[in-house]
């Protein structure tokens, strides 16, 4: 049984005959204690604060039965880990100008701090974790005034929250034009039809982080943790 926050994506799934439904992970309509295994793949990292990062790692443990076990997967703030890049930057296009169009500065968007009203010791807890991993140095630079950098892709992480470029390849394009023509402010109107990009919000993990937050609840024993192509990943096991 699969959910997704897109209806669409929901739909795509029934037209192949698996059971799914929308949901949000921060509640999932399913009984407790009724799972052998959950799933959660490249989900977490798009929560904007601890807490609701905290809570749906939460959410997934009250989902398993006893002994059941998770398995989630984040994306890495470290995309080349024991001298090894990650597929995600080996996948990277030669082309410079390409990488100029995708960088298209800071977005004016504020960071999202409304989390659900919780001030349980973990919540506080993760949070203190997050100041004290970035302030352990990872590489990240902390959000100054509440305005996201936006990642060039297929480059390497300079800050761990960020927006990334989604480039919606529905519009009209002419012969040798790419889809990746990036949608900007006082651009041509053509230019504009070709392509718009949207940003995505992302939280990339420093390592020991996701492990750090897992521990933190007395439900679950993080029974394997380790990295997987530019992702950091653990198991968890229901108590």
């Amino acid at each position: 049984v699969g959910c997704d926050r897109s209806k669409n994506l929901v739909d795509i799934c029934g037209e192949k005959h698996f059971e799914a439904f929308v949901c949000d992970a921060l509640s999932v309509p399913i009984r407790s204690g009724s799972c052998d295994a959950c799933i959660s793949i490249a989900v977490i990292h798009h929560f904007s604060t601890a807490e609701r990062r905290l809570a749906t790692i939460r959410e997934l443990a009250r989902l398993l039965r006893p002994g059941g076990r998770a398995l989630v997967y984040v994306w890495a703030m470290e995309q080349e880990y024991k001298n090894q890049k990650s597929k995600y930057l080996k996948e990277k296009n030669g082309s410079k100008n390409k990488e100029k169009e995708m960088n298209t500065g800071t977005a004016q968007r504020p960071l999202d701090d409304q989390g659900p009203d919780n001030s349980s010791q973990d919540s506080a807890w993760s949070d203190q974790l997050l100041k004290d991993l970035k302030d352990e140095g990872c590489g990240a630079k902390p959000v100054g005034d509440s305005r996201l950098p936006v990642h060039t892709n297929r480059t390497s992480f300079h800050s761990q929250d960020l927006l990334v470029p989604w480039h919606l390849k529905g519009g009209t394009k002419k012969k040798e034009e790419s889809v990746n023509t990036v949608l900007v402010p006082g651009g041509s109107k053509e230019s504009q039809e070709l392509s718009p990009v949207f940003h995505r919000y992302y939280h990339v993990f420093c390592e020991g982080e996701l492990e750090a937050v897992c521990s933190s609840l007395d439900c679950v024993r993080v029974e394997k943790s380790y990295y997987d192509q530019g992702n950091w990943c653990v198991i968890l096991e229901k108590l």
